[in-house]
């Protein structure tokens, strides 16, 4: 891993200052433990997390996974509360925040170095339609496709669940500080004008073909998810869509050859779909038939690339906007 310059490294030996502005556009950053980042060998993972009260478990996987390196937190805006909890949390050799508010604040050569220089990188939860507008084909997408190449372990919560699939919800006609896109809403206009979908950002071959959404069981957005995969089909942007949908409290381990388990309070739901839906309009209650559903509980496992076939997979749908579910596939 790339070495700081000196002035960084004065102030992160402090036990934890702020470091001095890296660029004039409003970057922050912040650092814990060592000053000098390690050379080590992590091991490749994705850590979906659902939202809410963070778990532990989660975390500490993805700590492990980071090889006792460096863990980046990255996010849009909010604090640095991550790094004295992870910090005592896991064996590392630091912990490290970096704020990017904005497309300027992108494009300064320190973020993209620090990225890179990150054993396990965590995308913080917020609001989802910042990390697209302001990271979205910028220096911090290329930097995240290349650590995903490079097999650094990557988690997100809540809007850093929602950036990990190849389709995201960018939630980026949200209202300012205005209600979440609900389901009633969505199931009852799939062309709502809150309902975006934006391409990949980060490229995780695992995930490709998938659109994952969070809080899943507390904000009820079954019937959304279910409205984004039509979407994607009816708009053409593929011919089979899954969607992840996890529960708060709640993660998706998923190791690098696609086993996966359940950690936490709450389960994790999957979605395949391989049929265009029935009826798909502006203005009209969704109808999307076919759809393949199976939920996972705590200390139970999948493999994403087969969990359509896995024993307890549900057929179900939706009709005129409401949800509905059927028998057992044998």
């Amino acid at each position: 891993m790339r070495p700081l310059g000196l002035a960084l490294l004065l102030a992160v030996s402090l036990g934890g200052a702020q470091a001095p502005n890296p660029g004039a556009t409003g970057n922050r950053y912040f650092r814990v433990g060592a000053a000098q980042d390690v050379r080590v060998q992590p091991h490749p993972g994705y850590a979906l997390m659902g939202g809410g009260t963070d778990q532990e478990e989660a975390f500490s996987w993805l700590c492990d996974h980071a090889a006792a390196g460096d863990f980046l937190v990255l996010r849009a805006a909010g604090t640095d509360a991550y790094n004295p909890w992870l910090a005592k949390l896991c064996k590392l050799n630091s912990v490290a925040t970096l704020i990017v508010p904005s497309r300027e604040a992108a494009s300064e050569p320190f973020v993209g170095k620090t990225i890179a220089g990150a054993s396990a990188i965590f995308i913080a939860g917020g609001d989802q339609a910042r990390y697209i507008s302001f990271w979205a084909r910028s220096p911090v997408e290329t930097a995240l496709r290349d650590a995903v190449k490079r097999g650094i372990p990557i988690g997100g919560t809540s809007a850093g669940l929602a950036v990990m699939g190849q389709y995201i919800y960018s939630a980026q006609n949200d209202p300012p500080d205005g209600p979440d896109l609900t389901s009633e809403v969505a199931l009852a206009d799939p062309y709502a004008r809150q309902v975006v979908i934006a391409p990949d950002l980060l490229g995780i071959p695992l995930l490709q073909g998938v659109i994952t959404d969070s809080h899943f069981d507390t904000r009820h957005r079954e019937g959304r998810l279910l409205v984004f995969m039509a979407r994607i089909l009816a708009d053409g942007k593929a011919k089979t869509i899954r969607g992840i949908g996890v529960d708060e409290r709640t993660a998706l381990l998923v190791e690098a050859d696609g086993k996966a388990r359940v950690v936490g309070k709450g389960a994790v739901s999957f979605y395949v779909a391989t049929r265009n839906p029935r009826v798909c309009k502006a203005g009209t209650p969704l109808t999307f038939k076919a759809i393949k559903e199976l939920r996972i509980l705590p200390g139970e496992a999948v493999h994403l690339r087969e969990w359509n076939s896995s024993p307890g997979v549900f057929t179900g749908g939706v009709r005129g906007g409401k949800v509905r579910v059927s028998a057992t596939v044998n």
